[in-house]
């Protein structure tokens, strides 16, 4: 149960059929523009592979902020649901953990869809702690914002 590290254009498509398991939102025809794209900020994409092809796979970066100081930020972990239960996740987390350690952070962080309570269960059977609540607001892009009151005029 080997880790690579996708690197060419054929190894990151091969991550699509799992990667899709968990981001359904993003096109095939999209999904290697947008790796290659995340690259630049740091993303890496890690996968594990059998005979019949990528089985499971994460998204990760290593960062750096005020309140975590360097950490390894999870993006994406997902395992194809025929072969779930099988170690591949405890691997990903593990090989995951280990270049944490490699890149001098000190601490791993990832969120988790609320929904997702089986995924809750396996991060702490991994010795992960839930730490906080994720908030978040959409914002509609290129939209320009309007007054909601008009300016008041210059006299004079």
């Amino acid at each position: 149960m080997n880790i690579h590290i996708a690197i060419t254009e054929t190894e990151i498509t091969a991550c699509y059929p799992v990667m899709r398991e968990l981001r359904p939102h993003i096109a095939e025809e999209q999904f290697l523009s947008r790796v290659r794209g995340q690259e630049r900020a740091g993303y890496r994409l890690v996968y594990i592979q059998e005979p019949t092809g990528v089985v499971a796979v994460a998204g990760f970066r290593v960062c750096e902020n005020l309140s975590w100081g360097r950490f390894l930020y999870v993006d994406d972990l997902v395992t194809l649901p025929e072969h779930r239960s099988k170690g591949y996740g405890a691997k990903l987390l593990a090989w995951l953990k280990e270049k944490a350690a490699m890149e001098g952070c000190e601490q791993m962080h990832l969120d988790s869809g609320i929904q997702r309570k089986e995924a809750h269960r396996f991060y702490e059977r991994e010795g992960m702690t839930m730490a906080s609540l994720h908030f978040v607001e959409r914002i509609a892009p290129n939209k320009v914002l309007q007054p909601t009151s008009p300016l008041p005029q210059r006299r004079g």
